[in-house]
């Protein structure tokens, strides 16, 4: 390719002629494997060094754990002595009523937080969207999100003891018939738990849903107000389809959260009494670091894995749009 540069003549001389300059062409070819090699690691390679640092970290931190719990679930380790039992410590779980109870407990978190805090931070984010005061309304029940699970609770703990105010509370109302050991009781501690952590985890789920109401087009709600849609059906039709990416974040936060509950239970009850109040996590915790059965204590963390990845994976499986292969 070729490209023609006029030099204007010196005063007084005749016009030169043009000079021609050729410009310096790549073939296809050239061109291509120039692309391709993309410095000097080329083609997928290129962005192997930057990713380096974040797989060594998800290794060390991921990987490596998750299989040497694998590998320590198959031995009788008590912290001094390890000897291999193959999948005995598998076959004590199945028989282990405390397991069994533990697994009963983690499931009505799961349905107890699925139910409670999402359902309530849907239900105050919608109620104060439109309200005059409603963002004052909002940072109120968003405030318990600044407290760490373990002081709310040393909080509920002195609500919730037999001596607690919500006793004295209720036996000064005269309901002496109400007045329980919130604590000391299956499923009335588990069930209580759950609601003190009701109390911190809703706000957060208000942030999230207000959030994706605030997204929803204007447009969108002002054509479904002119056909006549209000009420519960602006939000059945209109309001929570809308919601529904928001509403994949929150439910499945919600489940993880709810799987590896710990700190809330630890504080209150510390998994008693008789350890009926133990989750999964709990359970983990107790066996490998205060009883010392290390290889029973990885089985239990393996099995919550398995239980954590594949919930979620099944939920996101099912709320994600299926893409059409090209």
């Amino acid at each position: 390719m070729t490209d023609t540069a006029s030099v204007p003549p010196a005063a007084g001389l005749t016009k030169a002629p043009p000079v021609r300059r050729r410009i310096p062409t790549r073939t296809p070819h050239q061109a291509k494997g120039r692309a391709r090699g993309g410095g000097r690691l080329g083609g997928p390679l290129s962005g192997l060094p930057w990713a380096l640092p974040a797989l060594l970290l998800v290794g060390v931190l991921l990987v490596y754990p998750f299989f040497r719990s694998v590998y320590g679930s198959l031995f009788e380790d008590n912290g001094f002595t390890s000897h291999y039992t193959g999948l005995d410590n598998y076959v004590r779980l199945a028989e282990d009523p405390i397991f069994g109870r533990s697994l009963l407990n983690t499931v009505m978190w799961v349905a107890g937080t699925l139910l409670l805090p999402v359902v309530a931070g849907l239900a105050i984010a919608v109620a104060t969207h439109r309200m005059r005061l409603g963002r004052i309304a909002q940072l109120v029940v968003v405030l318990p999100c600044a407290i760490s699970g373990a002081a709310t609770a040393v909080l509920w703990k002195f609500i919730l003891t037999s001596e607690g105010s919500l006793n004295q509370v209720l036996q000064g109302l005269g309901l002496d018939s109400l007045v329980r050991p919130w604590l000391l009781e299956w499923p009335q501690n588990t069930l209580s738990m759950i609601v003190a952590s009701t109390w911190q985890a809703t706000g957060l789920n208000v942030v999230l849903f207000a959030i994706g109401l605030s997204a929803i087009p204007r447009e969108t709600v002002e054509a479904a107000e002119l056909d006549g849609a209000t009420g519960w059906r602006m939000f059945r039709h209109i309001t929570l389809p809308q919601l529904r990416s928001v509403s994949v974040v929150v439910i499945g936060m919600a489940i993880v959260n709810s799987l590896k509950a710990f700190d809330m239970i630890w504080v209150l009850t510390q998994g008693g009494p008789a350890r009926s109040s133990e989750t999964l996590a709990l359970t983990m915790y107790r066996e490998s670091f205060r009883l010392f059965h290390v290889g029973y204590g990885s089985a239990v963390a393996l099995v919550l894995s398995v239980i954590v990845v594949a919930s979620s994976w099944m939920y996101l499986r099912r709320q994600m749009p299926e893409t059409s292969p090209r």
